[in-house]
């Protein structure tokens, strides 16, 4: 596969619409190198010249990146917190956060991630593919790392375009402009610098795609446009199990035995409830229709493991890794249970449990959400 840092497939229909119609709703979903939260990050000068270009439009920012989180989460999420909130450009950055998740797992949570972005035909999506230092031996030879390889089949496939942010920032390091501490103090989260050049590379692909050809192209563009037109374009899919139809289970669906309540959850603004308990021994269960699970937790040093059976199996223990730095508490974390299921009717069983290991110090069992995956 050619490397190249701006890949411009497909005209940014919907955004060049809200621009012109004078509100743009833009959507960020990604890792840590994303998140908002440290407020440096590329989304901030990306969102600054959008303002400067266009200041007859009202921008809105709807960053939903969560640091430590990759697109197995993301697919449970796009509705609530882009689709719903009306975002007509969405930004995908996974490249990092699924690197060293199995390829072919990626390859369906990517897929249904993208899929639910584009299926009712309302919004523009581009993949901004960023850099940890496991890439860097293929792109020293001039290739590409298989986690953005696959992304590229995947935007090739769709016709979304792509930025690959990563490469731009090393291209800088070689031309002397940037150095690499500059870039990357941590060797993987860039600062005011890294996160700079990171936007910069978004910033050249959106003036190509709506200053050069888009004032001509919007009012022919938009005028032969319709939502269904777009919906039913929807290409095959690439991957027969992708998890683009994958649901929440609402909490109040699991029947519980012992000490468990539903509580809103105002410690963590990604979280609406979760179904909670502290008592070992504390079980749940629920019937589900689908192929696997993937469950969310509000995860911590203080929490506790579980084990569980599907259908009447054998019991599985969990045993969760807990990187030093993982607090007690705050971490959005997946956990998936596999997808080794004919696709149909099954029951979990669950059980709360200490974990028996010196790092597990609580036993908070926070449940977030219940993803079914179909």
């Amino acid at each position: 596969m050619h490397a190249s840092i701006w890949n411009h497939r497909n005209p940014l229909i919907h955004t060049r619409k809200a621009l012109a119609e004078g509100q743009l709703t833009v959507g960020f979903i990604g890792g840590s190198i994303t998140d908002a939260r440290p407020r440096h990050n590329w989304p901030e000068p990306v969102t600054a010249w959008l303002v400067e270009q266009y200041p007859q439009a009202r921008i809105i920012v709807e960053n939903a990146a969560i640091g430590a989180t990759g697109s197995e989460l993301a697919v449970f999420r796009a509705k609530r917190d882009l689709i719903d909130r009306g975002c007509q450009l969405v930004f995908i950055d996974y490249a990092v956060n699924d690197y060293g998740e199995p390829s072919d797992k990626r390859k369906r949570s990517r897929e249904g991630l993208l899929r639910k972005l584009l299926a009712d035909g309302g919004r523009d999506v581009v993949f901004a593919h960023t850099f940890m230092q496991d890439m860097y031996a293929a792109m020293r030879e001039g290739g590409v790392p298989d986690s953005i390889a696959e992304l590229e089949e995947l935007a090739d496939h769709y016709g979304t375009g792509s930025v690959w942010m990563g490469l731009h920032a090393l291209e800088e390091v070689r031309k002397g402009r940037m150095r690499w501490e500059e870039w990357l103090p941590d060797t993987l989260h860039p600062t005011h610098r890294g996160s700079l050049s990171y936007g910069q590379s978004i910033i050249a692909f959106l003036e190509k795609e709506l200053q050069a050809e888009g004032a001509a192209q919007l009012s022919a563009t938009t005028a032969s446009f319709t939502t269904a037109t777009v919906a039913n374009a929807l290409p095959q899919p690439l991957h027969p199990h992708h998890w683009g139809e994958s649901v929440l289970l609402p909490l109040a669906k699991a029947q519980t035995e012992g000490p468990w309540v539903i509580r809103r959850w105002p410690y963590y603004e990604w979280i609406d409830q979760v179904l909670e308990t502290a008592a070992v021994g504390a079980k749940l269960s629920f019937e589900f229709e689908g192929r696997g699970l993937s469950l969310g937790f509000d995860f911590g040093k203080l929490s506790a493991e579980f084990r569980y059976r599907i259908d009447g199996g054998d019991w599985i223990a969990m045993s969760r890794e807990r990187p030093d730095w993982c607090g007690d508490d705050g971490w959005y974390r997946a956990c998936y249970l596999g997808e080794v299921l004919p696709f149909g009717q099954h029951r979990l069983e669950l059980e709360v449990t200490h974990g028996d290991r010196p790092e597990c110090r609580g036993t908070n069992f926070r449940l977030a959400h219940i993803g079914v995956i179909r």
